[in-house]
């Protein structure tokens, strides 16, 4: 069942005597890739103005710098 995904799920059901509960989680690339856009939204909208504006500032500073080394 490894092709499936299925590979850590079985083995810490084995490693738990059978029992499950081994923890594991969703191994679908697209719920990782939304749940990391969520957060990272959730992250930014929760910074204060001044984070913000200093976060502002190093993109377009590094910005700039890439400009130069280009």
């Amino acid at each position: 069942m490894v092709e499936y995904g299925n590979g850590v799920g079985t083995a810490t059901k084995v490693a738990n005597g059978g029992s499950g509960g081994g923890g594991g989680g969703s191994m679908d690339v697209g719920a990782a890739a939304g749940n990391f856009v969520h957060d990272a939204a959730n992250t930014i909208s929760a910074l204060p103005p001044e984070a913000l504006v200093a976060i502002a500032i190093v993109i377009i500073l590094g910005l700039l710098v890439l400009r130069r080394a280009f």
